[in-house]
């Protein structure tokens, strides 16, 4: 991971440099920590973040709000996730009502609030695309010794010059008639393939008969640029014994993000009669072939000893003649 340095600086002017310079390295520390928990740890419900998606045009301001529900911290800090970056930068901090703002962000963006309670991001004016990506707020105490809470984060687009923002078209795709899985748990791999969307503001969830499922739920991590549209792909895996049932039911839907509100678009498709090599069949299968090879090979046995006592007779009946 990409560790970030945050120069997080006391804003008491009674404070000398020696004493900065040790706050700053304590919370160097304290920030790499935090990023290393949040790439391994869930995120916080002490920590809310709102609104969760946000498309703009160009130029066009945006606000992000934050609030915490820890009593004895005091400072909200704020970072961005460029789009394809795996890093997280520092954009600036509030501690109390006293903002701080890194150098890159001066004059981009705007931190208001109060850090021990709540906090707004504001995005001056959108910029593409160095102000897509995601955004996170997290909260913690002044000093190095304050565990921080980050929030859900928000994922900001802005908008490309001539592309409207267009729903996804939601495909669910059979398994492979030669996919029979291993003997003990034979499985079938049920495909969803959602296309020709923008942005990448989409999530997956799979359901059976209804009800929602996440085990056995493969999800490409991000959405895959074609042109100007995306595509995402996700697979189910399901027992052959719930696929060859053609009561059931499996549908993917996906969520869509059209600016004001989440849409959901989705496709279903019935299990096929049963048939198919589940593990019975095969293992019945197996067993007639290896039958009817025992058969063939008694066959072929006999055979050739008539065709050997056939040989041999000819040649005793030679072999009088000639005395």
């Amino acid at each position: 991971m990409i560790l970030v340095a945050a120069r997080v600086q006391s804003v008491s002017r009674c404070r000398d440099r020696q004493e900065d310079n040790d706050i700053m390295i304590r919370n160097i520390n304290r920030i790499t920590l935090l990023l290393l928990w949040l790439s391994c740890c869930s995120l916080s419900t002490k920590v809310h973040q709102s609104p969760s998606s946000i498309l703009g045009n160009p130029n066009v301001s945006a606000t992000i709000s934050c609030n915490h529900s820890v009593s004895s911290y005091n400072v909200i800090l704020w970072y961005q996730q460029p789009t394809g970056d795996s890093g997280l930068h520092l954009i600036g901090y509030l501690l109390y009502n006293n903002p701080t703002l890194e150098d890159p962000f001066r004059q981009h963006f705007n931190v208001t609030g109060d850090g021990s309670v709540k906090s707004q991001l504001h995005v001056l004016k959108l910029r593409q695309p160095e102000d897509s990506g995601v955004y996170y707020c997290a909260a913690s105490g002044q000093g190095a010794n304050y565990e921080a809470y980050f929030g859900q984060g928000t994922k900001v687009t802005v908008l490309e010059d001539g592309l409207t923002i267009t729903p996804p078209t939601v495909q669910v795709l059979r398994p492979s008639s030669k996919e029979c899985g291993n003997d003990d748990a034979p499985k079938k791999t049920i495909v969803c393939v959602a296309s020709g969307f923008y942005p990448d503001h989409v999530s997956v969830s799979w359901q059976v008969d209804g009800e929602a499922v996440t085990t056995g739920v493969a999800t490409d991590n991000a959405a895959l640029r074609e042109d100007d549209f995306y595509k995402i792909t996700s697979r189910l895996r399901v027992s052959t014994k719930n696929w060859f049932n053609p009561e059931t039911v499996f549908t993917c839907t996906v969520s869509f993000y059209n600016g004001t509100h989440t849409e959901t678009y989705s496709d279903s498709l019935h299990g096929e009669e049963g048939g198919g090599m589940t593990r019975e069949k095969y293992l019945r299968s197996t067993q007639t072939a290896k039958l009817s090879y025992g058969v063939l090979i008694i066959k072929s046995s006999i055979y050739g000893a008539c065709v050997a006592f056939l040989v041999w007779k000819l040649q005793r009946s030679a072999g009088k003649q000639n005395h």
